[in-house]
């Protein structure tokens, strides 16, 4: 589907000038010569281009700061998550605070003053996403755009998962939402956070990807989850990360009609630091090493980590205080050194 090859070189090769200025994706190589009238053409010196190099982008919590959040001094905060209110089209941070919450207002913007932006992510594995409870594309456009405003930014990420991925009704429903804020928004950028296992996106994520192509929505990214392998996991997981990257890779050059550089520049990368969900997966600070090299030398748009509030060690366990899949990592390491791991 070449069509979507088009729109995923949107913010990865610059073959669009709609995207907006907001964005950590890699910019276009100078020998690129399709830029619109308006834009200057490559430029005529004889100096080898720089390789972009990944941005940072971690995921944060959307209503409570962490010490962690600077470390790796990250260009790009994935707010986790806004989502139904429970039953409604009400989104809300973490389905429990409103959008206009004014603790949440002052958090995002502590982090904007910092020197980073800030990307709106959208679902999750917890709660009801909006697709899921929204009745019509408007009012789901609506309720996604009210969060976008609330927190002043042009990047939305769809972290999609669960039932929501296997529902083709809210697949649809959100393929056209997404669509009309971009015709209303022309520089939102927007990503797609999917599973993945070894073998690459499912059925249903590239399903997913297809409807969004078939509305007209223009991908940025695709940003895979490489976590939580469950029985396919029998290896170490900085090994499991690039064996997945590179999988989806190879379906995003064949379904998509994609070149090599393409695909890679339309990727991005996040891991679950640390203890994961699934029993014997631990990710160590020499498997965020593996990853940030490899995401260099493939020129991925950006990584990322679930989170700047697990990025510590853990307390002793006697005092209860600490649950390394909450708010530590279960692994022995110094405050922010994954960050600092993953943005080197």
């Amino acid at each position: 589907m070449a069509g979507l090859g088009c729109l995923f070189a949107l913010a990865a090769t610059g073959c669009s000038a709609d995207s907006g200025d907001s964005t950590d994706a890699a910019p276009a190589p100078p020998e690129r010569t399709s830029a619109s009238p308006s834009q200057s053409t490559a430029p005529t010196t004889t100096a080898p281009a720089v390789p972009a190099s990944p941005a940072y982008a971690p995921y944060v919590s959307a209503t409570e700061a962490s010490a962690n959040d600077p470390a790796g001094d990250p260009s790009t905060y994935n707010l986790a998550f806004v989502i139904s209110d429970g039953s409604s089209c009400t989104p809300k941070w973490n389905g429990t605070h409103s959008i206009g919450d004014s603790k949440v207002m002052s958090r995002i913007a502590a982090l904007k003053k910092s020197g980073g932006t800030v990307r709106v992510s959208f679902g999750g594995s917890s709660g009801k996403e909006l697709g899921a409870t929204c009745d019509s594309a408007s009012e789901l456009a609506q309720a996604y755009g009210a969060a976008l405003d609330a927190a002043g930014s042009a990047q939305a990420d769809f972290d999609i998962e669960g039932d929501e991925l296997t529902d083709p009704g809210s697949v649809d429903l959100r393929s056209r939402a997404i669509a009309t804020l971009q015709e209303e928004r022309p520089d939102m950028e927007v990503s797609f956070t999917l599973p993945v296992m070894p073998s690459g996106l499912d059925a249903d994520s590239l399903a997913l990807l297809e409807s969004a192509d078939e509305h007209g929505v223009r991908v940025a990214t695709v940003n895979i989850m490489t976590m939580n392998y469950g029985e396919s996991y029998d290896d170490d997981m900085g090994d499991y990360a690039v064996t997945s990257a590179t999988a989806t890779q190879a379906q995003l050059k064949e379904v998509f009609g994609l070149s090599d550089a393409e695909a890679w520049r339309g990727m991005a990368l996040t891991s679950m630091i640390g203890v994961q969900d699934v029993d014997n997966e631990t990710f160590t600070l020499a498997d965020a090493a593996e990853v940030r090299t490899f995401a260099e030398e493939k020129e991925v748009a950006w990584v990322s980590m679930w989170s700047t509030f697990r990025d510590q060690q853990c307390a002793d366990k006697a005092t209860g205080r600490d649950d390394p899949l909450t708010n530590c990592s279960g692994v022995k390491q110094g405050s922010g050194a994954f960050a600092e791991a993953f943005s080197r």
